[in-house]
Order: C-alpha cells, then structure tokens, then sequence
C-alpha cells in the first residue's frame, strides 16, 4: 500500500519496489488507485492500466500532470537500493519513478491548488505506440485529458524541455539493372547509385530553427543501408532508410514534403512517423511554470516524447523530470533524491501559487 504522506524519497523507493514491467503494471495501477481514492479533494477514474484523478475547483485554468508507471524489463535491479550518497538505485528510478513519485506527492499535497489539477498515471510507453496508454486515452476518453497546459514528468535533469521534436523515417530506394557479376558492365550497380544518397546526407546542413523562443536541431541521418541479391549478381535495388528529427515548425506533411525535394531524384517511401509538439511557452500557464519552476530557463526537447500527444489534443506541453535522461533503461540506472525532493518543491509550490 503506498502512503502518499511519506517522504517523497520513501514514495520513490516504493515506487522502484513494485514491478511493472510494460505489460505487467496492474498491481502498481492498483496501488496508485487505492492511494489515491483516500484523498477527499480527487475524483478518480481508472482505464485498463491507466488511473486519472481530477480536482474540480472551478478555477479559470486546469492543468495536467502526466506519466507512465511501466519500465522497461529489469535487470537484477530491483529492489532498490540506496547509496551512501543520495542515489537510489533501481530500475525505473530515472525514467520514470521519481517523476511519478513527485506526481503523488503533489496530488496528495496541493489539495487547493491555484488551477485545477488532472493527474494521469498511464500504462505502457516504453513498448510499441498502439499498446500506449495515454495514446489509449487521448482516443477513448480525450474528456479526461483536457486542459489549458501540461507537463509530462519523464527524466529531464531538473531542466524544463519545450515540446518535442517530431520524428519521420523513410526509405530512400535507388534502383538499378540485375546482371552478372562477370558482366557487371551489362548491368546498373544499385549500390553504387545509393552511393549519391549519402553525399546527398553528408552535405546535408541541419536546420537550428527557433520556436516559441526556443532553439531547436535538425538530424537527417542514414540508419539502415539494405541492398544485395547475391555475391555473384549486380544488385538491382538498394535501399537507404533514413531518420528525419524535424522541428516543431514543421507538420509531419511538411516534413514528407522536405525529404522528398532533398530527395527528389529517387523513390521515397515513408516508413514510420511521429508529430512534433510546440512548447507553446507563450500560454500564461507555461510562462507560470518557466517562472516559478525553472526559474525562467528552458530549453528545447531533442527528441520525441508524450507531450506529441498533448499537442495534438490542442495542449501546450513542457517536459520536466528530476531523473536524468542519460540514465534511462541501463542496469545502473539511478536518480539523485535530492533532485526529486526539490522537484516536488518546486512542483508543489507552484501548484499552490509560490512565485518563483
């Protein structure tokens, strides 16, 4: 049973301590419920795996604090265990327990916060997109995720992240004509042709766009590279697959329409997307938070997250974790608990109103 009045350190450590490998987290969906229904001031909900509690106070604004309780699988690193330096160590400590330790901290502490407040703990983000429940909810109950801004706990560093990039992946085909290898002269060599994508890459200069006042980087990189028929035939078909990481100026048609002008004399078959997010810094109730919670310091998110998710329900969203993101999903991962202490200060004080 979790006590939401313990130390937010304790919290985090009970956290680590209930497995919930992505698939696996009903027992700790259940405790979170539980724990959560005993606080008078929340009205709960629950759907499969994911639980959402709500304040409604009739403020002018409501926000939306959200994060995923699953982990990827463990290794022999659970229990946790604390150092004789404020680390806890622990599968899930970075990514995302104490984000998730700091949630309920806050939902048991901001019991008349200045905006409503909409807690969400949702099932399996580190698998595969369909399986994800806040994906799950944004189709089957968008209701439950309304509000004017969010903040998605995963492991930043203590630093606020602006939205997210968005990521696209496409083939890029080069084609040629099958022959011998004996009489490769009878023949067009795909492999060589693919050889014009990766000048096409190498030359290449990434957009550093800023939006909503922060600086984001562009990547447009080669992954893959798949050709060959065999060792004795000219290949007639080489594909290059490429991972495009564009900016939050950009829509997911936009950046299609990029790699195939930077592309555009072979075939491009788009493989895989995701939609950017816009930090929207410019909400009050972002700007609030860069105030009092980063004390007026953000950077922009290298890299997908939730917060996509957010966006495309119309919700301006910030990432902000106390876990460090360069930790996430290794056998050592750990997370200091002196940044989740005063994450859930700087959380618990803004909620309430403390002017950063």
């Amino acid at each position: 049973m979790l006590d939401l009045t313990a130390d937010v350190r304790t919290l985090t450590a009970a956290l680590v301590d209930t497995e919930s490998v992505s698939g696996g987290e009903r027992a700790l969906a259940d405790d979170i419920e539980q724990a959560l229904r005993r606080l008078p001031h929340l009205a709960v909900d629950r759907d499969g795996d994911a639980v959402v509690a709500r304040t409604n106070l009739g403020r002018a604004r409501r926000v939306v604090l959200a994060g995923h309780i699953d982990t990827v699988p463990i290794a022999g690193n659970v229990p946790s265990r604390l150092d004789g330096e404020g680390r806890l160590y622990g599968c899930g400590t970075s990514d995302m327990k104490s984000g998730v330790a700091v949630q309920l901290a806050a939902a048991a502490k901001a019991t008349e916060p200045v905006h409503d407040v909409t807690y969400v703990f949702y099932d399996n983000e580190e698998v595969d997109a369909e399986r994800n429940g806040l994906r799950r909810l944004a189709r089957t109950r968008p209701d439950w995720l309304a509000g004017d801004f969010a903040v998605l706990l995963e492991p930043t560093g203590g630093v606020i992240e602006g939205g997210c990039q968005g990521t696209m992946r496409v083939d890029v085909i080069a084609h040629g004509e099958r022959a011998h290898s004996a009489r490769s002269w009878m023949g067009r060599n795909a492999v060589h042709e693919a050889g014009r994508v990766l000048d096409i890459l190498r030359a290449y200069a990434p957009r550093e766009p800023e939006v909503d006042g922060l600086r984001y980087h562009e990547g447009l990189n080669a992954v893959f590279v798949n050709g060959g028929v065999a060792g004795n035939v000219i290949p007639d078909e080489c594909v290059v697959t490429v991972n495009y990481r564009f900016a939050p100026d950009l829509t997911v048609v936009d950046a299609e329409e990029h790699l195939r002008e930077v592309f555009a004399e072979f075939d491009v078959r788009v493989t895989d997307s995701a939609p950017p997010a816009r930090p929207g810094l410019d909400d009050p109730a972002a700007a609030e938070f860069v105030r009092t919670v980063g004390a007026g310091q953000a950077r922009a998110k290298l890299g997908w997250t939730d917060v996509a998710r957010m966006a495309e329900l119309g919700i301006p969203a910030v990432n902000y974790g106390p876990g460090d993101p360069t930790l996430a999903h290794t056998r050592d991962e750990f997370v200091e608990l002196g940044a989740v202490v005063a994450a859930e200060e700087r959380m618990v004080g803004w909620l309430n109103g403390a002017v950063g």
